[in-house]
C-alpha cells in the first residue's frame, strides 16, 4: 500500500524554492534554502558551506564536470553524513560542492539526482510537489 505525500513549495516570481538540512562531521548541521532546479543533474552546495560544516575537497574522490553559464567547470562531489528534504532522509548522500553565483534566495540547488530518487512530482501552478511513498 502507498500514500501520496504532497509539500508546499515557496514561490518567488517564477522559481520554486524548499528546505533542506545537512548534517556535517561531528554534531554541525546546517538548514539551508534550495532552488528546486530540474535543469541540475546534481543537488549542488556552495563548498564554503561544506567547508563549513568540516567537508573538504581535497577528500573528494570525484571531480564531476559541470556546464554552468561561466562555462566547463569541475567540481568536487562529496559524501554529507546525512541530507533530509521533503521528508526523506538520505545517509551518505552524494553533492556537490560548487561556489555559484547564488543570489540572497537561496543557499544551493536541488537537482534531478534527488528529485528523480524521490520518484517527485512537481505542480508548477500549485507550486506544489509530490511523492509516493510505500507503507
Amino acid at each position: 500500500m502507498s500514500s501520496r505525500v504532497i509539500y508546499p513549495l515557496q514561490r518567488s516570481g517564477n522559481l520554486l524554492f524548499l528546505r533542506a538540512s545537512v548534517r556535517g562531521v561531528g554534531d554541525s548541521s546546517l538548514r539551508i534554502r534550495l532552488l528546486l532546479d530540474t535543469g541540475a543533474s546534481y543537488t549542488t552546495i556552495p563548498l564554503k558551506m561544506l567547508e563549513d560544516l568540516g567537508y573538504s575537497a581535497n577528500r573528494a574522490s570525484i571531480q564531476i564536470p559541470i556546464m554552468t553559464a561561466g562555462g566547463m567547470n569541475r567540481a568536487p562531489r562529496l559524501i554529507v553524513t546525512s541530507f533530509d528534504c521533503l521528508g526523506e532522509h538520505f545517509t551518505d548522500f552524494g553533492v556537490i560542492g560548487l561556489d555559484l553565483p547564488f543570489s540572497p534566495l537561496m543557499s544551493g540547488l536541488l537537482g534531478m539526482d534527488f528529485l528523480s530518487r524521490v520518484g517527485a512530482t512537481i505542480d508548477i501552478q500549485k507550486a506544489e510537489i509530490a511523492m509516493t511513498r510505500s507503507q
